[in-house]
């Protein structure tokens, strides 16, 4: 029994949750809380459950592998909140093998590119140039704890793109809640 590596897959129909993993959590599980409920109607495989990178990577790996799953993935979630245009987790100022004072430019140990964009800011990019190539057919962004949308907070490369929604709406008691039915909907497309 052989099991199947991400470069055995050959057609786009994951879905790839891209976030600020630190800040919105709480979305994120929620999503695969939903997910994982049989009497919801979301239904996605999420991208990051077929190959994990391990966290002594490289960033310049990670990014690889990033690319590799947006590769077979059809829809493209992003998880706003307010620090996700600000992080800077995977950029290479980030990594023990950046040389910065020691040679100008500032270069890698490893012999790499230098790329200073966050895992997000690859992941936005990538995916804006999947959609413009039409290789991608969904992008959903979601923004947490809000009920409109801010588009001033999502990156750059997908403000004018995609569906935007807000994480939470209001029952019909006024009560703020999540806002599942828009959500699901958006993401099974």
């Amino acid at each position: 029994h052989k099991t199947m590596s991400i470069d055995d897959c050959k057609y786009r129909t994951k879905t790839y949750i891209a976030g600020d993993w630190t800040g919105d959590s709480d979305l994120i599980n929620k999503l695969h809380e939903w997910n994982d409920n049989n009497n919801l109607k979301l239904s996605f495989v999420d991208v990051h459950e077929v190959t994990q990178s391990s966290d002594d990577t490289l960033n310049c790996n990670i990014k690889k592998s990033l690319r590799k799953r947006l590769n077979i993935s059809k829809t493209f979630v992003l998880i706003v909140g307010d620090h996700t245009s600000t992080v800077t987790s995977g950029a290479c100022f980030n990594c023990e093998h950046y040389k910065k004072w020691i040679t100008m430019p500032p270069s890698c140990a490893k012999g790499y590119c230098i790329d200073n964009r966050s895992y997000v800011q690859y992941e936005c990019e990538m995916a804006r140039k999947d959609f413009d190539d039409g290789v991608l057919k969904n992008i959903v962004i979601i923004y947490n704890g809000l009920i409109n949308p801010n588009r001033n907070k999502c990156p750059e490369p997908l403000r004018w793109v995609g569906i935007h929604i807000g994480s939470d709406c209001r029952n019909n008691d006024g009560d703020l809640c999540w806002n599942y039915g828009e959500i699901r909907d958006a993401i099974i497309g």
